[in-house]
């Protein structure tokens, strides 16, 4: 009879054999088959095992956990509570029906697919390379491919298609085919009910009109809705990746409207969605024909010198660099700054500086740089990946494997809701900012004849970051603190870089930091800060107000006799499609 000891050792040293070459193997995939791995590394001689030590501890680990599985599986008896050997992040809802409990089948499909993806992302990060953009890079191609595995991905492996189908009598497999034909030809997965939103109608509904607009932009001036409003009104720059609306959403969730029924005399820019008629303009053409003309409209139609101003994301990106300009020009040109979720130090540019590296741009400067465009839906898809198990996979279950149709909800409507860009403005942005890092060092940059130095944009400044942000990380948004020449409050949100930027006033939930200290480091700025509940737009606006002079009568009328009103808003740049 043979030794039971001996036949655990066997099992132990099979898995540790399949660990070795499941690791082997995926690295010899990824640098075969994928592109953002091939742009840094040319040959899978690069991307080297992780060292042997590490990599045995690493199989050891992978063998026992697995061998632990299957004995649980071996002892187990209908009725009985089964332990879970592992468990799921917190936040991963793919297995959370209880489905995937109730069959011993598909909880070891479960387990053992959890067991591989943590041995195969503790592999990637052991991967003994001083490149930490390559680094970067495999961690994030690691990520795709395990979620791109997951049994729940799968009709044959995920039970909770098998019982939908059951129950719906086969109905389910229908609509999902018919579901999966429509997106098809729509080009893009649907996450909403894209019938139940449409801009002008229910979304970017706060009245205003379209003052003034060019090439690139137009600029919006809201109506007021109080009967006095502050002296110093407010430029709103969205960014020019994605529609302005995000900011302006419905009633309840607009933070346009939030601004104008505190008391303030709103313009906003809507950029224009690029097609080939914009196709060969670049990023002083967005300075000049964005923010620094939008400034220069707001002072004429108000009488107001220096106006606040307030830029999300790129968006605040572009904003800077127009005020670094306009002082380097001599001008003084506003009262104060805010910036939403804005690198302006891109030594750390989140999830998507991983995948910027010289041959990706030098790439888009030979395509698209002289003239051309990047298709929305490309970008869409960029960002779409940084979160695949959220905004790609989730809906490839639930349209396609259950037959469900997607609920009604307003951010997922505008995030597909893309538009295109102009490569000489991307080729520029990427080089000079994500790859090289240019804005931070005074006088590196010249943009329209000047040279930029943040110091000199010396006005009081609010900065918001996200805590869980992946495309502007927290950290390196607090670096803008030691660019700008000016005053600085940091806060720093609950959640991601929207979900965390538009969190309503009017449902005052999450929380958010605070604090007075100038410390130099972000992790010793947070070790003092303190927390509160609700959200920071009523923090911000107090701070907004002691800084927007005297109340006077609201103005009835939009422009003057030389921006009269062109159409309401929200106008009709942001509503073309990409």
């Amino acid at each position: 009879m043979s030794n039971p000891n001996d036949a655990a050792e066997a099992a132990v040293a099979g898995m540790m054999q399949f660990s070795q070459a499941m690791v082997k193997n995926f690295f010899e995939l990824v640098g075969k088959n994928s592109d953002a791995m091939k742009q840094s590394a040319p040959s899978t001689a690069a991307l080297p095992l992780p060292e042997a030590g590490r990599l045995a501890e690493l199989q050891q680990q992978f063998a026992r956990r697995h061998a632990e599985l299957w004995t649980s599986m071996m002892r187990y008896k209908p009725g009985e509570e089964r332990e879970s050997v592992v468990s799921a992040a917190p936040g991963d809802r793919r297995f959370h029906a209880p489905e995937w409990r109730e069959s011993p089948v598909f909880d070891y499909v479960r387990q053992a697919y959890l067991l591989n993806a943590e041995f195969l992302k503790a592999a990637a990060e052991s991967v003994p390379v001083a490149d930490g953009r390559l680094k970067d890079r495999l961690q994030f191609v690691t990520r795709q491919y395990v979620d791109a595995m997951a049994p729940s991905n799968f009709a044959a492996t995920n039970p909770e298609f098998i019982k939908t189908a059951i129950e719906t009598k086969g109905e389910s497999i229908t609509t999902g085919i018919r579901n999966l034909i429509a997106d098809l030809e729509k080009g893009s997965i649907s996450m909403t009910d894209d019938t139940a939103f449409e801009v002008g109608r229910n979304l970017a509904i706060t009245p205003g009109s379209v003052i003034f607009e060019n090439e690139l932009m137009q600029l919006i001036q809201y109506a007021p809705l109080t009967e006095k409003v502050h002296a110093t009104p407010l430029l709103i720059v969205p960014p020019c990746i994605n529609k302005f609306y995000v900011m302006d959403l419905q009633a309840n969730n607009s933070l346009v409207r939030f601004i104008v029924e505190s008391g303030y005399t709103v313009f906003l820019v809507s950029w224009k969605n690029a097609t080939s008629s914009e196709a060969h303009f670049g990023w002083d053409d967005y300075l000049e024909k964005g923010p620094i003309t939008a400034l220069r409209i707001v002072r004429d139609v108000t009488a107001v010198k220096k106006p606040n101003v307030l830029g999300f994301c790129v968006g605040g990106t572009l904003l800077t660099s127009a005020l670094a300009v306009l002082r380097g020009r001599g001008e003084d040109p506003v009262s104060s700054l805010t910036l939403m979720t804005t690198l302006l130090d891109f030594s750390d540019a989140g999830e998507l500086g991983c995948l910027i590296d010289e041959t990706s741009v030098a790439a888009r400067e030979a395509t698209i740089g002289k003239g051309g465009l990047l298709p929305g839906r490309e970008i869409a898809s960029v960002f779409s990946s940084l979160r695949a198990n959220d905004l790609i996979w989730q809906y490839v279950v639930g349209n396609y494997l259950k037959g469900n149709k997607p609920p009604a909800f307003d951010l997922l409507y505008w995030n597909s809701d893309p538009t295109n860009l102009p490569g000489p403005f991307l080729a520029w942005y990427l080089r000079n900012m994500y790859l090289e890092n240019n804005l931070r060092v005074p006088g590196r940059l010249e943009m329209l004849g000047v040279k930029i130095d943040l110091g000199k944009v010396d006005v009081p400044a609010y900065l918001l970051a996200t805590k869980e942000d992946h495309i502007v990380p927290w950290q390196s948004a607090y670096l803008v603190r030691g660019l700008l020449g000016g005053e600085s409050q940091f806060v720093l949100g609950a959640s991601g870089h929207i979900a965390g930027a538009i969190n309503p006033a009017s449902k005052n939930k999450r929380n958010y930091w605070v604090s007075d200290s100038k410390a130099t480091t972000p992790d010793e700025w947070l070790t003092g800060a303190e927390e509160r509940p609700g959200s920071w737009w009523l923090h911000w606006i107090e701070w907004l107000k002691a800084r927007s002079g005297k109340q006077v009568a609201a103005r009835g009328r939009p422009g003057n006799k030389d921006y009269e009103p062109i159409e309401p808003a929200p106008g009709r740049y942001v509503k073309e499609k990409a």
